[in-house]
């Protein structure tokens, strides 16, 4: 059964979609079975793989409120992929009125997790009803985090949401790691906001940190991840790292 990985940070622009693209690519160049899950109507997972959301006729929209197997959702392109529309954006109004609505994503993915290794989720910036969604579904959380002080402070709500969620509807998911993105190794800022996230979260904080480059920025607009868009650059290295620093721990929950 396939293990369900969510990346969430209610900030936006902390490179979420970027992790969550390319390490569900340095797990197929693993050996692994993956799907990744748009689950942000922004779409850009969707949008980074070369689809227009705008012209998607079946999405993830359809999957949580109209009961749509998600086989319909799925697209074979780097990786498999469960893909957004803007659609989306009505979902947490039509979820609000559901029973069961936390866990509609949950039943949805029930139906493939023998299909997959690894299943990694996208989520909105927000706490709303679509992470919560992601939260309940998932065994593991990765938090990415921009390196800079003011996206540090989101950590606590995020954490308040989380322990919500253990004690009412999940109580197996938890932070497996907060993985510092944007980093710029010049600034004394971005080396101080490494200090305070690993003296506030110790062991939890990856090793592995992602640094600021154009090539994110590039590897979208050809519709591609970065593994793909330059395979043998500093960013792709740096998810492969990432990739077996997920895979480690895993293997190490397991044994212990």
């Amino acid at each position: 059964m396939a293990r369900v990985l969510a990346f969430a940070n209610q900030k936006g622009g902390v490179a979420k979609t970027t992790s969550t693209i390319n390490l569900a690519v340095a797990f197929k160049e693993q050996g692994l079975r993956v799907l990744a899950v748009d689950l942000d109507p922004q779409g850009n997972l969707t949008m980074s793989q070369g689809f227009n959301p705008d012209e998607i006729t079946r999405s993830m929209f359809d999957v949580l409120i109209h009961r749509l197997p998600i086989e319909h959702v799925i697209h074979e392109v780097e990786v498999d992929l469960a893909v957004s529309s803007i659609d989306l954006a009505g979902a947490e109004l039509a979820l609000s009125a559901t029973i069961g609505r936390e866990r509609a994503l949950e039943k949805a993915l029930g139906a493939v997790k023998d299909r997959y290794d690894w299943i990694l989720i996208d989520t909105p910036p927000s706490l709303g009803l679509l992470t919560i969604n992601a939260l309940v579904a998932a065994d593991d959380v990765i938090v990415p985090v921009q390196c800079e002080y003011l996206s540090l402070r989101g950590l606590v709500q995020l954490e308040n949401t989380l322990q919500m969620v253990r004690e009412n509807l999940n109580p197996h998911v938890h932070i497996v790691g907060i993985l510092p993105t944007m980093f710029d190794g010049r600034t004394l800022h971005a080396k101080e906001a490494i200090e305070i996230l690993e003296e506030n979260f110790g062991d939890l904080v990856f090793d592995t940190k992602i640094r600021k480059t154009i090539r994110f920025a590039e590897a979208p607009v050809k519709g591609s991840s970065v593994m793909k868009y330059d395979p043998s650059g500093k960013a792709a290295h740096a998810y492969r790292d990432l990739a077996k620093e997920v895979l480690n721990g895993a293997k190490a929950r397991e044994h212990a």
